[in-house]
């Protein structure tokens, strides 16, 4: 989460409303394994220096400006390659939410001022900003040690020009699973081990509701089978390769069947009670983690972490992981460079670093942000990952797995705002008495009004 904005924030389908929270609810939680320690500045300033300590003076500083907790300081990295380049000094200023700092970006960018040396890009917004704003950022396929193998092709692909320059270097992902919990499964008669868990909605989100079915026929007292309309809805849309825009940047979503599906199928699971009636990332919905109030939730790898800080103690080893219905995304970031920044050379150096597959394993070993570098796959930190929640579960292994099958997606630069309008304006008015006709309606007319702002 970050969200990893949250959201992420940390979308992601790629956009919408959970990826707005990601980087609230990222900065939040605990890791994976022992020991995240979430440090967001607040919104109205930076958080200083990287902690290592020391005088600067005759140092190259380099400047990072980036959203949430992304975890670069806390797992150490700023510090080890401060260690490895005597002659650099990190600093990062971090805005908490992304929705506050993507703006001043966009603002920066525009003007072309005020940038810092490594700017980070949300992966709901990399479609704006590599269409509207390549010209100000490095082609960083150039940098000497880039090499576009050591990305997943569709992570690679989506900061990746028209014309073939590549203005960001992805960092993390959210490759999607479901997260259940195996003592609420077992009460209501559904099986717990993850395999035939996984075997359950194989291939079919229909089949996902359909199982949701036959979990309601037994469930257990105050429980629904799913947490939230809105978390439904994502992970749908999250595994579909064209939702929003079409491939020369139209806006389709409205005459899009996909979509319309995916917004039909979430509506029916709430018209049958199968959904909790909360908003993620709410109080509400924070509170039904910790009561143990539904059964399954869409589940990336940053919402492991998010779990675990909502969770009571007891909820320790009751959760598990199965493959969703259909491999999906939802997060991820870019680090970029901007060619106005005083210290470009060495942004370049840095980015190229804290991007290298090795980097990203120690990321998620101690942040759990999932690697966009396959080559990170099969290393200790990711294929021995662990979580208090979900017990011996190999969660580095099972989300490795749901990664390598993301279809590349159609991003358009009003993601956002079009995904959180079919949640937060849409599907979530099912639970409260709308019918599924009235709640769309209301979608599209907010969407509509504000995609013209």
């Amino acid at each position: 989460m970050r969200a990893r904005t949250l959201p992420h924030s940390r979308l992601r389908s790629s956009g919408g409303t959970p990826i707005r929270h990601k980087a609230t609810a990222l900065a939040a939680v605990a890791v994976l394994g022992a020991g995240l320690l979430a440090g967001c500045a607040n919104d109205s300033g930076g958080s200083g220096d990287s902690g290592s300590g020391g005088d600067s003076k005759g140092k190259t500083t380099i400047t990072l400006g980036l959203f949430g907790t992304m975890g670069f300081k806390e797992a150490g990295l700023y510090k080890e390659y401060e260690k490895l380049h005597p002659n650099i000094k990190i600093q990062e200023n971090a805005i908490e939410r992304n929705e506050n700092y993507y703006p001043a970006l966009v603002n920066h960018l525009t003007t072309n001022s005020g940038l810092m040396d490594v700017q980070a890009v949300e992966v709901g917004n990399i479609a704006e900003v590599t269409s509207t704003f390549a010209s100000k950022l490095v082609d960083l396929s150039k940098v000497s040690g880039v090499q576009k193998s050591n990305w997943l092709d569709w992570k690679w692909q989506q900061a990746t020009t028209k014309d073939g320059q590549t203005i960001g270097l992805g960092t993390d992902i959210g490759p999607l699973a479901i997260c259940y919990r195996k003592d609420l499964f077992k009460a209501a008669g559904l099986p717990t081990d993850r395999d035939a868990v996984s075997k359950l909605w194989t291939g079919s989100w229909d089949k996902f509701v359909q199982a949701g079915e036959q979990y309601k026929k037994k469930a257990p007292s105050g429980t629904t089978f799913m947490d939230s309309p809105g978390g439904l809805l994502q992970a749908i849309l999250a595994g579909e390769s064209t939702r929003f825009y079409d491939s020369s940047g139209k806006v389709i979503y409205k005459s899009n069947p996909a979509v319309k599906a995916a917004f039909d199928t979430t509506a029916k699971a709430a018209q049958e009670g199968l959904t909790g009636a909360q908003t993620q990332f709410q109080p509400a919905w924070n509170t039904t983690i910790a009561n143990g109030k539904f059964a399954a939730m869409s589940c990336p790898p940053w919402m492991l972490g998010y779990i675990k800080g909502q969770s009571k103690p007891d909820a320790k080893g009751k959760w598990d992981v199965a493959q969703a219905p259909k491999a999906g995304n939802w997060g991820g970031s870019f680090l970029t460079v901007p060619k106005s920044g005083k210290n470009v050379a060495e942004a370049e150096k840095l980015v190229a670093w804290l991007t290298a597959p090795e980097q990203q394993a120690k990321l998620f070993a101690t942040q759990g942000s999932f690697p966009s570098a396959p080559g990170a796959y099969t290393t200790p930190a990711v294929t021995g990952a662990k979580n208090d929640m979900t017990g011996d579960a190999p969660i580095g292994t099972i989300f490795a797995a749901a990664a390598k099958n993301i279809p590349v997606q159609v991003i358009g630069p009003k993601d956002q705002i079009i995904q959180q309008g079919l949640t937060d304006n849409g599907v979530i008015l099912v639970t409260k008495g709308k019918s599924p006709a009235d709640a769309w309606a209301t979608a599209t007319k907010t969407i509509d009004n504000n995609l013209e702002k």
